[in-house]
């Protein structure tokens, strides 16, 4: 856990110093356990730094850590970077943390689902009170138009890696 705090992230001055300052709290705790939560499992990924970053603009963190159960769908920074220039990094401004943290709190489920147990639901209620519509599509399972790609088992939950960011629909 101490790699996110550490200023060897070039470019990324500005963020190191709100992030020093923002480690407090029961997201930033080491565990005791040799599984890791759900945040610890994004954090260790390299394929996951967009997510990490937008997690912590949003200062969503404690979602990722509360006892769970939780299944989080974790886009890949190939998945971010699909998204129009510029998107991600209008997204972690401060003005819009409030839309980021929708964003994010779309792709967080209470319970620990398994893909055997989405593929036989329609939808998916999410954290931020939306639904997530699930399909199978040519045997495939697909989640709001996303691949699962990989999934890991988490202390509090599970992550399903995903190859793209889900949009909560507007209203």
């Amino acid at each position: 856990m101490s790699a996110c705090t550490s200023s060897s992230d070039s470019g990324n001055s500005s963020s190191t110093t709100a992030e020093s300052i923002e480690r407090t709290g029961q997201a930033f705790i080491e565990a005791e356990t040799e599984t890791p939560n759900c945040l610890q499992i994004a954090l260790g990924s390299p394929d996951h730094k967009t997510l990490v970053a937008a997690v912590q603009a949003a200062q969503v963190e404690n979602a990722l850590v509360n006892v769970g159960p939780l299944t989080v769908f974790a886009p890949t920074d190939a998945a971010f970077a699909a998204l129009p220039e510029g998107t991600v990094e209008n997204l972690v401004k401060p003005e819009n943390k409030a839309v980021l943290a929708d964003i994010l709190k779309y792709h967080v489920t209470p319970g620990n689902l398994s893909t055997d147990i989405i593929t036989k639901l329609k939808k998916l209620g999410q954290a931020n009170d939306k639904d997530l519509q699930i399909e199978v599509v040519d045997g495939k399972l697909m989640i709001g138009g996303a691949n699962i790609i990989a999934s890991v088992k988490a202390s509090n939950g599970v992550v399903h890696v995903i190859d793209k960011v889900l949009l909560p629909p507007t209203e």
